[in-house]
């Protein structure tokens, strides 16, 4: 049969941000796929070495809006291994709370997501509207319902009023009886059974060999989990399992994220239960030379910062490495040998973060040598807007097009 290429992106209603993917098919089939990252680079990492330590915090969590505390976490970790800084329990605990926070509501937008993939609109609903009071929970302990700006270098940027637990724990527990639902209805029903099992299947050795992450790689039956495994804020303080499902389909993708709710919920409460009195943040005056890392347990996964410093107010080189950059090439074991509609389905199933992972280079695939430099690629850049201004019109001349249309209509 003869070979077809189906390009999926950059830009597709399964997409929610700019991507491609080459699918080869023969027929309904998909023989072999080709991942292209990097239509979403923005340059943060040079952004960030241009603002102090404490402005590149606000750079990072402007990298995703679902993992906007997953970002400044893994950087304000980095720079305080740089320092040697020690962190206030009290900030640990807070931290942990708005974190957890930041995954229930990321995995009930998937969740709700995946539903209306598959045509099951119902779980669309039911997943944003559970969503809906999460998101509020933020906004009455940080002020934003995302972007909550609440990590610093040293601790937190802002207490939270002991006065709100009572309330936040009645709304946690109405999200772990919405989930528990949630779980029931996706364990019995058929059609979502045989829309889900066996699709896309990520073997234990294929999850390990593509060095998968977060739900992704535990839904093949691996826990690894950085929460666990390198604790960090008040994690090795409160009682919860890391959960994992045997299939590795998108099945298993799904339940363990619904299960996770759960414990981060549990996670949530407990923090409230056990929060300590004290300081918020340790005060950091002074940047000595040197490098550090951090890593935080991000919806997606493990997100990864590094930073290097020469003594002065801001990083010299900061490294940026985000789960969804391990595992979208896992498609290549995942989506050979499926239908292209199931293909669309498999590679949402990791919940992928394009804009999260970006990166940009223009090589020659034969020499693997740099073609053009980064201020090369920003020259072109320019020169090709001065060609769409020119074609289509300065922006002042759109806009009144725009003006009198409406006014006319």
């Amino acid at each position: 049969m003869k070979k077809t290429i189906v390009p999926l992106g950059p830009f597709h209603p399964l997409l929610e941000e700019a991507e491609y993917f080459k699918l080869i098919v023969e027929g309904e089939k998909v023989v072999d796929i080709d991942m292209r990252v990097g239509y979403m680079h923005r340059g943060i990492e040079e952004l960030s070495t241009q603002k102090t330590w404490d402005q590149s915090t606000f750079v990072v969590e402007r990298i995703c809006g679902i993992c906007s505390t997953s970002h400044p976490m893994a950087y304000v970790l980095a720079v305080e291994d740089l320092c040697g800084c020690e962190v206030p329990d009290r900030a640990k605990y807070i931290r942990s709370i708005i974190c957890e926070l930041e995954r229930i509501h990321s995995h009930l937008l998937w969740v709700g997501l995946a539903g209306h993939f598959i045509g099951y609109d119902t779980v669309f609903m039911w997943g944003w509207k559970y969503r809906e009071p999460v998101l509020d929970i933020c906004e009455k302990l940080t002020g934003n319902r995302n972007h909550y700006a609440m990590m610093k270098p040293g601790g937190v940027r802002r207490d939270l009023n002991n006065d709100d637990f009572a309330w936040v724990h009645k709304e946690m527990d109405k999200v772990i009886k919405s989930t528990e639902m949630l779980v029931g209805a996706v364990l019995d029903d058929p059609v979502l059974h045989a829309r889900t099992k066996g699709i896309g299947v990520l073997s234990k050795k294929d999850a390990i060999g593509y060095g998968t992450l977060g739900p992704t790689v535990r839904a093949s039956g691996i826990p690894d989990d950085i929460r666990t495994d390198d604790p960090y804020n008040a994690y090795d303080r409160v009682d919860w399992k890391v959960i994992t499902w045997e299939g590795g389909d998108v099945f298993a993708k799904a339940a363990v994220r619904l299960l996770e709710i759960i414990e981060s919920a549990k996670i949530v409460k407990q923090c409230m239960d056990d929060m300590p009195d004290g300081p918020i943040d340790a005060n950091i005056k002074n940047m000595p030379p040197g490098e550090g890392i951090g890593h935080a347990e991000a919806p997606r996964g493990e997100v990864f910062h590094y930073v290097r410093g020469d003594g002065g107010n801001s990083a010299v080189r900061h490294k940026v490495r985000a789960p969804s950059f391990m595992n979208i090439p896992s498609f290549k074991a995942t989506c050979v040998g499926h239908t292209i509609s199931d293909v669309a389905l498999i590679t949402a199933a990791v919940d992928p973060c394009y804009c999260c992972t970006e990166r940009m280079a223009v090589v020659e695939r034969a020499t693997d040598k740099l073609v053009m430099s980064g201020r090369e690629l920003e020259e072109c850049s320019r020169k090709a807007t001065e060609n769409l201004k020119k074609e289509y019109g300065s922006p002042t001349k759109v806009e009144k097009t725009v003006q009198k249309i409406l006014s006319d209509f």
